[in-house]
């Protein structure tokens, strides 16, 4: 069964509600003046806006993917950033609004307002960028590491790489010529993603941004901002470093040692974590397949994302997997001045 046939037209979806004059209303229920101009601005999981106001800046509002996560949920997202704001760590935090929250609900929708900033993703190719980021990454996970969260999950990479296929599987993605090879590939692909979870040994679990790439980091006049933490959970260090590697091993091995040489100017680092990369990559290529196959039903996705559920595309995955495969059958990641 594939799922190329549905339409933007066939599906509905809560955000549908979602109409300008509701934006426009919830802005103005908190206390702002708002002027009437209203920005989309590209954003999958949530809705995010630019909303002009009278007499001031625009500011940015995001309104919460309904049913993703809960209020208690939002609001640690919210606590964590404002703990690394006053440890004058630079990150985007929402704004306290007139009402005094910085979460509210308007519609049967979540939605927090942040202040507007500005600026390009910074050239990773750059080693002085590396090693300030490193030095930043290693304040943040200082902080990260004070406390827990009670009510954001922790990322399980075996568990999650289970639950994600099977979800691919009984919701009949997969086409079926394809399976014998998807079904044999992923058996082999979590079995080395055991292997090398067992060569890392235990590791630290800490406070995380959570998806720490380039374009959620901006760059404006030598002076960086983390923004987006919608997905700050529980995890390793390293879960915040791969992410800004790119290239053949031997230069994600020398961008790695430069994240560290300036992450461990303020955080000791288990170098035995990089044996997580692979198989972290690995979990991140299903677990985008599956999101998108939960959020089909949000008309966006097959507008957005026509390809998805095509055979070519399942095509396509499965050599990216069996590229991940002897990636995870090589040693890992080697960091300057080891052997």
């Amino acid at each position: 069964m594939t799922h190329d046939h549905q339409t933007a037209t066939e599906s509905s979806h809560p955000y549908d509600a979602l109409t300008p004059d509701t934006i426009l209303d919830a802005l103005e229920s908190v206390g702002f003046d708002i002027n009437g101009r209203l920005f989309a601005l590209n954003s999958y999981e949530n809705r995010v806006y630019q909303v002009g106001l009278e007499e001031t800046t625009p500011v940015i509002a995001k309104f919460y993917r309904p049913g993703r996560w809960t209020e208690a949920q939002i609001r640690e997202e919210h606590d964590f950033t404002r703990e690394l704001v006053d440890a004058d760590i630079p990150v985007v935090a929402p704004l306290e609004m007139p009402s005094g929250d910085t979460l509210a609900s308007h519609s049967g929708f979540c939605f927090a307002v942040f202040p507007q900033r500005g600026g390009q993703a910074p050239d990773v190719s750059v080693t002085d960028t590396l090693y300030r980021l490193g030095q930043w990454l290693g304040q943040l996970h200082n902080i990260g590491a004070k406390q827990t969260f009670r009510h954001r999950p922790a990322l399980s990479l075996l568990d999650g790489l289970v639950a994600n296929n099977q979800l691919l599987v009984e919701g009949g993605w997969i086409p079926e010529d394809l399976r014998p090879a998807w079904d044999s590939l992923l058996r082999d692909l979590i079995e080395l993603c055991a292997a090398r979870i067992d060569d890392a040994g235990p590791v630290v679990d800490l406070r995380l941004h959570g998806d720490c790439h380039a374009g959620n980091i901006l760059c404006r006049d030598e002076q960086m901002l983390f923004v987006d933490l919608d997905d700050c959970r529980t995890g390793p260090a390293i879960q915040d470093m791969w992410l800004l590697l790119n290239g053949e091993d031997s230069e994600r091995g020398a961008q790695l040692g430069e994240l560290l040489e300036g992450y461990e100017m303020f955080r000791d680092f288990n170098r035995r974590e990089r044996h997580l990369i692979e198989p972290l990559r690995c979990y991140r290529q299903i677990a985008h397949c599956a999101w998108l196959a939960r959020r089909w039903d949000d008309p966006a996705f097959p507008r957005f994302f026509p390809w998805f559920g095509k055979p070519r595309f399942w095509s396509d995955q499965i050599l990216a997997l069996r590229e991940q495969l002897a990636a995870l059958q090589s040693p890992s990641l080697s960091l300057p001045g080891q052997h």
